[in-house]
């Protein structure tokens, strides 16, 4: 028994390891394909523009691309174990992340409208969820679970029969939607998608390699996630020679969303990693709400844009951002459920007050 944790454990790392090999490889070669196409990103045309030099898009395909090729080696050869997530939901996941790598490349060279942007990270929520990646129950801070299969609506797919499950599939769509658009506004710094990212990973390997669980496919997929992310990181830390563009940034929270669901509903965790950019995103959408304005408007209220506003650089912010996500998840890797619901709040609590502080740090600086 121990010789197949070994072995498995072993080709999450090799599975891990390649996918970080192609990433490297691959990202300066796709950066070169944006620059020659001319979709690039060039500094001063926006306020919230951090570079300074006119940087290639497109990194998200070269991470999708080391994502798939090796979970789709995996699966050819037979490594996967594929028992407790299967090869519907793997291959959803997939298929749900080339839409969005699509969408992301349009967006990234045509610059499209924001329902299109919104209509193709929707497209692949859907198809992610419709592949076998539902919520069936959560964990009550209170103890138990609450079941969210309660209903069932059938219907007909390509002459095949399918069913949707209610709630259960209704919030998995809202989950891994949501997450796609927090991982796309906290693309604002050079490095911070993309590592927050690989730490989300990680903490998935960690979670999914513990002996009462014993999933060496989640394992797997998050060691395949994060080593992809982690090779492309390797191009995209300050100064950045590329950014991940719209199917990168979208692609991120896509991956890491599906991720908690597979691993067993793992919300709580992946919350606590991701709290930082989705508690922000809480709070600068009803700030803009209260100030007139649109929900979704571009703007520099971001956490990462007020810590440069508050003297900062865009290293330490970064570096800051990092700590913030590995702190609060390691907590979620040895808390109760109810105190993962705890440490959210108090998180909440830190980042409601620091947005007061960081405001007025904000104005002095600029003063």
């Amino acid at each position: 028994m121990e010789g197949t944790g070994s072995r498995r454990d072993m080709t999450a790392f090799v599975a891990a390891l390649s996918s970080f090999m192609i990433s490297v490889i691959t990202t300066p070669a796709v950066a070169g394909v944006a620059r020659r196409f001319g979709v690039v990103d060039t500094p001063g045309i926006k306020e919230r523009k951090t570079h300074r030099k006119t940087t290639p898009l497109w990194g998200g395909a070269a991470i999708f691309l080391a994502f798939a090729l090796v979970i789709l080696v995996v699966l050819a050869i037979g490594l996967f174990p594929s028992v407790l997530v299967g090869r519907g939901p793997v291959l959803g996941m997939i298929l749900g992340g080339a839409i969005l790598v699509v969408g992301g490349l349009l967006d990234d060279r045509y610059d499209l409208a924001p329902g299109v942007q919104f209509a193709f990270m929707s497209f692949a929520s859907i198809v992610v969820v419709a592949s076998g990646v539902g919520i069936g129950s959560v964990r009550s801070p209170f103890g138990g679970y609450i079941p969210l299969d309660q209903f069932t609506v059938p219907f007909m797919v390509f002459g095949h029969a399918a069913c949707l499950v209610l709630p259960g599939d209704l919030l998995a769509f809202v989950w891994i939607l949501g997450l796609s658009m927090t991982t796309k506004v906290l693309d604002g710094l050079d490095g911070l998608v993309a590592g927050i990212t690989v730490i989300a990973g990680a903490l998935i390997v960690a979670v999914a390699l513990r002996p009462e669980l014993d999933q060496p496919d989640v394992a797997l997929l998050a060691a395949v996630t994060a080593g992809a992310f982690a090779g492309f990181l390797v191009w995209n830390l300050h100064p950045a020679k590329v950014f991940l563009g719209q199917a990168g940034s979208t692609l991120a929270g896509f991956l890491i969303a599906s991720l908690a669901i597979v691993s067993g509903s793992k919300v709580a965790t992946t919350m606590l990693v991701l709290g930082v950019p989705v508690i922000d995103l809480a709070i600068v959408i009803v700030g803009r709400i209260r100030a007139g304005r649109k929900p979704f408007s571009g703007d520099t209220s971001h956490l990462h844009y007020r810590l440069l506003a508050a003297g900062l650089s865009e290293r330490d912010a970064v570096l800051l951002m990092y700590a913030f996500a590995l702190a609060f998840g390691l907590i979620g890797l040895i808390a109760s459920t109810g105190a993962k619901a705890a440490a959210f709040l108090v998180l909440a609590g830190i980042l409601l007050l620091g947005s007061r502080v960081l405001n007025n740090r904000g104005n002095r600086y600029r003063e």
